[in-house]
């Protein structure tokens, strides 16, 4: 061997040594951190957003932190159709979405509609049953946006200044309804006189007696202190609904099938972490407006039930009447 090629051999030698001295001899093939961003409504006390965070911790923890899910809450993304729209583009991976999703998934609309569904376990069987499962396709198929989860809504309860047990107590009762054809359809079916009208005028309306009532979930009811112009809580239950944690379906189809795997189990631990928290959530809602001196009355949903699904059948458009007769007929 030459003085030169020795000379060579040994500052290699020298060299490898230093890099293993500094921990550098062989390079490393851990996969690179992905992350994804979840966006959506809420606020930090919000069970979706609690239910979104515990679906960021188990993705983690289900793909050893190959993937971090970012949560974004108080709409820091945009609204809910500009989220809808960024999981189409690639900009945003994951948001909680309903009924909206009817804008190009018509199913969708049969998240919410008034006495479709009986009770929570009747909401389970349905979403996790056929007319579920058709129900989520048609939405991944018009939109690219996968159901990975769904968490239950609190359901719309009627408030107003008279105890109202039957359909019959309505008469002629002037009801805040949202813009929703459907919602106007069944009230006016139901013998109310509803009116559309924006949510951030309701408090004034009722105060002012512009309207008598208005319908909508415990916690806004609570949040826009109702409790100082409405007396009662009337248990009518009219609209119990469900809503998604969806993903960008292409995206996720990308992954790897481990890691696929992860996601789906990450987001079912998230969806059995959120039915606790909205149970919980339910109750102390109901608690917190008795003590504020709001009247729960015990509504005969059934007589409600039955006058309104005539109503209801009439106005849901052909192409998805089936599928709310499916709903219906689920045991």
């Amino acid at each position: 061997m030459s003085r030169q090629s020795n000379l060579t051999r040994r500052a290699t030698v020298g060299a490898l040594g230093v890099l293993l001295a500094l921990g550098a001899a062989t390079p490393s093939f851990a996969q690179a951190k992905m992350t994804l961003k979840l966006g959506h409504l809420g606020n930090e006390e919000n069970v979706w957003h609690k239910a979104a965070m515990k679906f960021a911790e188990e993705v983690s923890k289900r793909t050893n932190g190959e993937i971090e899910v970012k949560v974004f809450p108080n709409e820091q993304l945009g609204k809910e159709t500009d989220l809808i729209k960024g999981i189409q583009l690639g900009t945003v991976d994951f948001t909680i979405t309903g009924e909206s999703l009817q804008n190009w998934a018509p199913s969708a609309a049969l998240l919410a509609v008034p006495y479709a569904i009986r009770d929570f376990d009747h909401l389970d069987k349905v979403v996790n049953g056929p007319v579920g499962q058709k129900i989520a396709q048609n939405i991944e198929e018009k939109t690219q946006l996968k159901p990975l989860a769904y968490f239950a809504r609190g359901a719309r309860e009627l408030t107003s200044n008279r105890p109202i047990k039957t359909p019959d107590d309505l008469n002629g009762l002037k009801l805040r309804v949202p813009n929703v054809p459907l919602f106007v359809k069944v009230w006016e079916a139901l013998g109310a006189k509803p009116t559309p009208m924006a949510f951030s005028e309701v408090f004034t309306s009722l105060q002012n007696h512009t309207i008598d009532a208005q319908e909508n979930p415990l916690a806004l009811i609570k949040s826009a202190s109702l409790s100082e112009v409405q007396k009662y809580v009337n248990q009518t239950d009219h609209v119990l609904s469900w809503i998604y944690l969806v993903g960008g379906s292409k995206k996720l189809g990308r992954l790897p099938a481990e890691q696929q795997k992860a996601i789906a189990e990450a987001a079912k631990a998230a969806q059995a972490y959120e039915r606790e928290l909205f149970l919980k959530d339910e109750q102390q809602l109901a608690a917190d407006l008795k003590a504020k001196g709001m009247e729960f009355v015990a509504s005969d949903k059934a007589a409600f039930a039955a006058k309104a699904q005539q109503a209801v059948a009439s106005a849901l458009p052909a192409e998805i009447k089936p599928l709310y007769d499916e709903i219906v007929a689920t045991k």
